[in-house]
């Protein structure tokens, strides 16, 4: 092919676009509204009052251990039981040892008797369940009298135990463990 001369170059070459003008802007008109606004009107009667029942109020807190979670409601009224997801929390913790950690709280402040517990608990196992109970049944404590919490934060029981399992690395064949290694 021949070479090509500046001249036919610079046909070939685009021009850069410019912009067009704006136009004014047309004047706009204020539109009438389809219906007037509507005023609120007073209500006829007494106002609605969102009191609840003596027999339905309740404190509620949340305790967490490792992976469990335990959602807890102190009752002031009703059958001074404790129930664990809709079971007896004998039935539910079976052993001595994790009634006691559930119990801890309300023996510490003299009101076993005193409090019907509700406790919704899920995930881990049963022992991260009982200690999530023990912090949630303490934290709904606090909130049903601010003067508990000194007394249960002495003995241990509002404070948040963080430890959890460690995630596995890659690399390694579990969260701390290396592949064996030779020297030679």
């Amino acid at each position: 092919m021949p070479a090509k001369k500046k001249e036919e170059k610079k046909k070939e070459t685009p021009k850069p676009a410019r912009a067009k003008k704006a136009e004014p802007q047309a004047k706009t008109q204020m539109l009438e509204p389809v219906a007037p606004a509507a005023e609120p009107q007073e209500v006829a009667g007494e106002a609605f009052s969102f009191d609840i029942p003596k027999s339905d109020r309740y404190f509620e807190a949340v305790g967490r251990r490792k992976t469990a979670v335990a959602r807890v409601r102190l009752y002031t009224k009703g059958d001074m039981a404790m129930i664990v997801n809709d079971r007896p929390y004998e039935a539910y913790f079976p052993t001595m040892e994790l009634q006691r950690i559930v119990d801890d709280p309300l023996r510490k402040m003299k009101s076993e008797g005193r409090f019907r517990v509700s406790i919704k608990v899920k995930g881990g196992g049963v022992h991260a369940q009982a200690e999530a109970a023990r912090l949630g049944i303490s934290r709904a404590l606090t909130v049903f009298n601010p003067e508990f919490r000194k007394r249960l934060k002495r003995a241990g029981f509002l404070t948040r135990d963080p430890r959890a399992v460690d995630r596995k690395k890659f690399g390694l064949k579990k969260a701390r463990r290396a592949p064996q290694w030779q020297k030679r």
